[in-house]
């Protein structure tokens, strides 16, 4: 029998307090929308908050820091945010294996949790950390030598914009050990449901951030003026911050996935294998998504430094509607794990439902909020009057997009929490890898029809994949996914 915790015991959500089902119940062909008799949709919306708030925070946080890291950036210039616009892809490219082995460690910590099998949460958690660890210092030293050619054939065209991105982008992997770990203990907390460890610790290195962007961008109170280079420095210790206080948090006894250094961390085939069995794909779909994004990037950086500037402006404010399917991707993908875990189909498919109604509601208040303020959001970013113009146009088009790319993001987290990870990589190949930046060459190239065309791209590639991937949560094949190592045994 698994240990129990000492300490302070976690709130259970309501999927605890029901009766565990039998694999029979994962046979089912249809699942009745009628929720279990006592359980009502209140209920199971405290459960989707007790998870969505503290992560809303977070990433909003994030988010936000990442708006005003771009405007402090802005105003150096739109070379400035060329510079560090064109390290993105490249900086997510790498990390793309890092956070696709998260996407397994997140759905087993889930599923063993809802098992009620708590070594075997902490044992996957522990693995992920070892993995994670191994690869992060292997990319980061991969980042390190290639910065400058990866920033080169992004499309720098002169000679400070290449250094500045050059330099932002290696002290990025100078400190992506630290990023990696955090990461990985961030997923595997989520697993277990718990959002708001993560807030803490996420939301104080992000503070952490603004202050130091504020000393070291332009060199006040008398730092160096560190500029482009200083808006990195500044992410790093932040970064390194974030690392701590994360390893701190879960070495605490009454953490549910306690570690030490007493712990056994040597690699295990079983657990690793059963990770990669989920983060494998995940990672295809990842590199899949970085590369095409990769390309679409490049094909917008053709336009023109202005054109350019603009579209990282948009982009960067689309990262912040991002956070609201990621928020609400993160609660389904808990859930659903934990659901499966407890042979609980009728759950899972309650906790999905309610997560895509409560995106769907912020989606469309956010596309509202960009068509009626468009102009003085792109004014925060940069005071070039035809910057702005070009803003407000695209913006437009992320205010339509909205409601897709929440549902997208929702379902498709969802799915994770399953295990069908094969089924997001193979429609990632062809929307993103494929469809996206084909259109955008076409639009760009082709048509001439500039940076609008470029987003018409994204909003095509959104609208589908929405579809497509409603369409194959629709089919219940989530269902029938076999169920991972831990969770085999009848839960208690």
């Amino acid at each position: 029998m698994d240990k129990t915790n000492t300490g302070k015991p976690a709130k259970k959500i309501i999927l605890e307090q029901l009766e565990p089902g039998t694999d029979d119940d994962l046979k089912v062909q249809k699942i009745s929308s009628t929720l279990p008799e006592g359980i009502s949709s209140r209920d199971v919306y405290k459960d989707i908050l007790r998870i969505a708030l503290p992560a809303s925070v977070e990433l909003m946080l994030s988010s936000l820091v990442s708006m005003v890291d771009l405007m402090m950036v802005g105003g150096l210039g739109t070379w400035a945010i060329t510079s560090v616009g064109l390290t993105t892809q490249p900086k997510f490219l790498l990390m793309t294996m890092v956070m696709s082995m998260n996407v397994g460690a997140t759905a087993l910590v889930a599923q063993s949790k809802g098992a009620g099998k708590q070594d075997a949460a902490k044992k996957y958690a522990r693995q992920a950390v070892t993995v994670n660890l191994l690869m992060g210092a292997v990319l980061s030293l991969i980042g390190l030598l290639t910065a400058r050619p990866l920033v080169s054939f992004m499309g720098a065209k002169t000679p400070d914009i290449l250094n500045a991105g050059t330099a932002y982008l290696q002290i990025q992997m100078a400190s992506f050990l630290f990023f990696s770990m955090t990461s990985t203990l961030t997923a595997v907390l989520r697993g277990i449901g718990d959002s708001k460890t993560a807030m803490y610790y996420n939301s104080a290195a992000n503070l952490c951030n603004i202050v130091l962007n504020y000393l070291l961008i332009n060199g006040h109170y008398g730092f160096p003026r560190m500029e482009v280079a200083g808006a990195s420095l500044a992410t790093a210790i932040s970064q390194i911050l974030a690392c701590a206080l994360a390893i701190l948090a879960v070495s605490k006894r009454k953490c549910y996935l306690h570690m030490s250094l007493r712990d056994d961390f040597r690699p295990s085939r079983q657990e690793i294998s059963e990770i990669a069995a989920i983060g494998l794909p995940a990672a295809l779909e990842q590199f899949m998504m970085r590369i095409g994004s990769l390309i679409f990037s490049k094909t917008v950086a053709s336009l023109g430094t202005l054109e350019f500037a603009a579209h990282q402006v948009c982009m960067n404010i689309q990262s912040l509607t991002m956070m609201n399917g990621q928020v609400f991707s993160i609660s389904a993908t808990s859930l659903m794990g934990q659901s499966l875990g407890r042979r609980r189909p009728d759950m899972a498919q309650a906790y999905t439902t309610r997560c895509r109604r409560c995106g769907m509601t912020v989606a469309v208040l956010m596309g509202l909020a960009f068509v009626i303020f468009g102009a003085p959001l792109s004014g925060l970013y940069t005071e070039d009057v035809a910057c702005i113009a070009i803003c407000v146009e695209i913006l437009w088009i992320v205010a339509f997009i909205q409601p897709f790319q929440s549902s997208q993001f929702i379902v498709a987290g969802a799915l994770r929490g399953a295990g069908d990870t094969k089924f997001v990589a193979k429609l990632t190949f062809f929307t993103v890898l494929l469809l996206r930046p084909g259109l955008a060459i076409l639009a760009v190239n082709g048509f001439h029809l500039g940076l609008p065309g470029a987003w018409l791209a994204i909003t095509t590639d959104q609208i589908l994949r929405s579809a497509l991937i409603a369409f194959r949560y629709r089919s219940g094949k989530w269902k029938q996914l076999p169920l991972l190592h831990a969770a085999k045994s009848k839960a208690a």
